[in-house]
């Protein structure tokens, strides 16, 4: 029923409190033909911890954001095109139940739910948004996506040599393409991923062969720099002073979505 109700005042509204929240560090949301299918909190997997985050599923996009003020204030906003997004269900292990991988081109990483139950509707509605988008525009599923990061935790030593152990001063780096933690001698070069970022950007040397087989970018221009790019607006940064949020249940608009 996209169609008829995606007009509809309630939508509109919706969506314009969605923009508000955002505020200026936001982008325009209200789009022809966007509908705004449910929102809630997850538990993202960040690279030092996990931390909640809001989401906003529309019927194009998958928009989260950090929590300042729950339910009156966002930033740090990030959109991803549903139509590059795949999900990947995640057994229970540890702290992380109820998890799944949200996998797309540009950024790839796992979040969870507080039920079961709550897993189960994200990901169908997650998956029927993308399985109507893909069927309306003919294109097929994306094939080049990004990795999922290995947290900080998981990895004390550097994945590729298994010899440099991580301290304050050996410092830890993701590879874009696998996203393994490796030291510093082991991610020394750069390669143009452009599904990911315009300029070259970390990989481990592994990866780098690989890449670099019949290739034409070259070694030397790409070596090790001061900055690793490995910068995350969500991932590092202090958001301590953010709200802590009470346990709520997703809100998903069948109105709008059936």
């Amino acid at each position: 029923m996209v169609d008829r109700l995606v007009h509809s005042p309630a939508n509109r509204k919706r969506i314009s409190v969605v923009e508000d929240r955002f505020g200026s560090s936001g982008q325009p949301l209200a789009v022809p033909g966007r509908v705004l299918v449910g929102e809630g909190v997850l538990t993202k997997l960040c690279r030092k911890k996990t931390k909640p985050r809001m989401f906003f599923l529309f019927n194009d996009i998958l928009v989260y954001g950090n929590i300042v003020i729950h339910k009156k204030k966002y930033n740090k906003q990030h959109i991803l095109p549903l139509e590059d997004v795949k999900l990947k269900a995640v057994d229970d292990e540890g702290m992380m139940k109820n998890a799944w991988k949200i996998i797309s081109a540009t950024k790839s990483f796992m979040v969870s739910a507080a039920t079961a139950t709550e897993k189960s509707e994200w990901m169908a509605h997650i998956n029927k948004c993308i399985q109507d988008l893909l069927t309306q525009s003919g294109k097929k599923p994306a094939t080049d996506l990004s990795p999922v990061w290995v947290p900080d935790s998981e990895a004390p030593v550097c994945m590729m040599c298994n010899k440099n152990k991580f301290t304050a001063i050996n410092r830890r780096h993701h590879c874009r393409k696998c996203g393994h933690v490796v030291c510093s001698a082991c991610s020394s070069k750069r390669y143009l991923l452009p599904q990911i970022a315009s300029q070259p950007i970390r990989v481990c040397d592994t990866c780098f062969e690989i890449l670099g087989a019949g290739s034409e970018q070259s070694e030397q221009s790409y070596q090790d720099r001061d900055s690793s790019g490995e910068d995350d607006d969500d991932e590092d940064d202090d958001d301590e002073e953010s709200q802590r949020t009470e346990e709520v249940h997703p809100t998903f608009y069948e109105g709008n979505y059936r």
